[in-house]
């Protein structure tokens, strides 16, 4: 039986509809978390089928905006929120729930800001078209997926990262490199790769699936991919991680594993993190302008606010490689 028509929709009518309490519907809009997850589902279908938009509030500001991260426990955050900082913008910073992600994006509507900056955060097509009817202005730095047409994005040249960190190997002499790429599915990490595959076909070197590999980007995903890595029966010379951090866990497994970093195996990075160019020894990486997104960002979320329009919707900027000590021509076996 098909839901009542229900005419300009409010909370009530929806409540009505849904044969839920009035509360219970606010909760769902408002992404709080005790609501049964058949109920929640119910009653965001309904507000999606009658393109409810809440009523938000008007921030004290005209600048304040919201700044979703996935994590906030990394420098990698703390870089592209002073960017965001310095391109004028008042931020409120949160943290994505992984676990309720229409929640998130839920709060996000009703929050009352003036627009939003999502950062390597998923967007589901629905949680686009959300966003999309609420007119509540968003740009995504650094997307986990390819957002829809309708959102503006920034990025970096990933795949010119990946291409540059490996030919620099290959220029050295090296010929067994291995790749710790971060999660699979993301499109910085599938970017970062191809770019590492190109590099080899381009050396006329076959790629070894046994030298591609996958983690998170954090420390132990690095740590973890090396580890393994090294106890191959023919270890790789040199690894390519797909983050600064990946990379300080390439080089504690190195070192665990009595080798040294860089007579017995190079490292090269991806971020260049300050703390970078403080290891032992200085991280040779690929320089991802973690500020530099975070201001561009910032400044096309002020167009949007303001009602302008942006001269494109697809932003990268230029990555480049930074050689410190960490890589060095490989030991003849």
């Amino acid at each position: 039986m098909p839901p009542p028509e229900l005419g300009r929709p409010t909370l009530a009518s929806i409540a009505a509809a849904a044969g839920v309490s009035l509360p219970t519907v606010s909760k769902v809009v408002n992404g709080k978390q005790d609501v049964a997850p058949a109920t929640r589902a119910h009653v965001q279908q309904l507000l999606e089928q009658h393109n409810y938009v809440p009523v938000v509030r008007k921030a004290p500001t005209d600048l304040l905006v919201d700044v979703v991260f996935t994590a906030l426990d990394s420098p990698w955050a703390v870089e592209i929120l002073r960017g965001v900082t310095e391109s004028g913008l008042e931020v409120v910073v949160s943290s994505q729930s992984r676990t309720a992600e229409t929640d998130w994006v839920q709060s996000l509507i009703a929050g009352g800001r003036r627009g939003a900056l999502v950062v390597t955060s998923r967007l589901t097509a629905a949680d686009q078209r959300r966003l999309g009817r609420s007119q509540l202005p968003v740009v995504v730095i650094d997307p986990v997926d390819m957002p829809g047409q309708d959102v503006p994005s920034v990025g970096a040249t990933n795949w010119a990262g990946g291409l540059a960190a490996t030919e620099h190997l290959v220029d050295l002499g090296h010929r067994r490199i291995a790749v710790v790429g971060g999660p699979q599915d993301y499109l910085c990490s599938r970017a970062r790769i191809d770019g590492y595959r190109a590099a080899l076909e381009r050396a006329g070197i076959a790629v070894d699936p046994v030298l591609l590999r996958h983690g998170n980007f954090r420390h132990q995903g690095g740590y973890d991919q090396a580890r393994a890595l090294l106890e191959l029966p023919d270890p790789p010379t040199a690894i390519f991680a797909g983050s600064d951090e990946q990379a300080f866990g390439v080089m504690e497994a190195a070192r665990q594993a009595g080798l040294s970093v860089p007579d017995d195996l190079s490292v090269v990075g991806f971020d260049d993190l300050p703390m970078a160019r403080w290891s032992s020894p200085p991280l040779t990486t690929v320089r991802q302008p973690l500020a530099d997104m975070g201001r561009m960002a910032g400044r096309m979320l002020h167009e949007l606010i303001n009602g302008g329009r942006l001269a494109s919707q697809r932003v990268e900027l230029a990555t480049h490689l930074v050689p410190r000590a960490s890589t060095a021509a490989p030991r003849h076996r």
